[in-house]
């Protein structure tokens, strides 16, 4: 599942935001709200971020990644929409 950043900015908040990228990216520009747990960190250690009942909307810097990272987690039953072209389309639409 996929989601563009114009539906993303039109969704009634709180939603749940999960910026994927490495610390220094995320410190030098994310998306308002989000909360950043790079990828490796959330695959692992799921559980301890991660609840079955909510929905998480998770980008990467293009997209790539956090589409990988949402198929994953979907597999072990997680609800995870991936940001088509991650903060670089953001940053395009804001």
């Amino acid at each position: 599942m996929k989601i563009t950043v114009d539906e993303l900015l039109s969704l009634k908040q709180p939603i749940y935001l999960i910026d994927i990228r490495d610390y220094d990216s995320y410190y030098n520009g994310h998306i308002p709200g989000a909360q950043n747990i790079i990828s490796s960190e959330l695959l692992y250690h799921t559980s301890s971020y991660l609840d079955f009942q909510f929905t998480y909307y998770i980008y990467c810097d293009v997209g790539y990644i956090s589409e990988d990272v949402c198929r994953k987690l979907r597999m072990r039953g997680y609800h995870v929409i991936s940001i088509i072209g991650g903060y670089q389309n953001y940053l395009l639409k804001k």
